[in-house]
């Protein structure tokens, strides 16, 4: 099974900037393809965001598309999502979830919970005035 370990998240203002990160102790995430889940209270989770194991052709929701950013540092075994110009719509427990995918067979990362098999904990953004 493989550990998730997330980080980041807090309360800010609209227009404020965060940087989540999700990484994994014991082993390498260059294996997986990460993607980002978001779910505010009352609402189903919903995909963010997701990079594959090729790092290419990164893939957002269209709620967030110029404002978020997912990359990964190999070195650090980390996946970020960086968020920019918050809104208070975006006000939601955020998760990273991991996509086995070691011969990186798969064309695009997957958007769909039902792909992924291991989730991080979950961190809190909260974007109000």
């Amino acid at each position: 099974q493989v550990t998730l370990i997330q980080s980041g998240g807090g309360l800010v203002q609209p227009g404020a900037s965060l940087r989540l990160s999700c990484t994994a102790s014991g082993f390498t995430l260059d294996d997986y393809g990460i993607g980002w889940f978001r779910q505010a209270p009352g609402k189903e989770r919903e995909g963010v965001s997701c990079i594959s194991t090729s790092d290419s052709d990164p893939i957002y929701a269209d709620s967030v598309k110029g404002r978020f950013s997912v990359s990964r540092d190999h070195a650090r075994n980390t996946v970020y999502l960086q968020m920019i110009n918050l809104r208070p719509e975006d006000t939601a427990v955020y998760y990273c979830a991991a996509d086995y995918d070691p011969l990186r067979l798969r064309d695009a990362c997957p958007m769909a919970r039902r792909e992924y098999d291991d989730w991080g904990q979950g961190t809190q953004v909260t974007v109000s005035s």
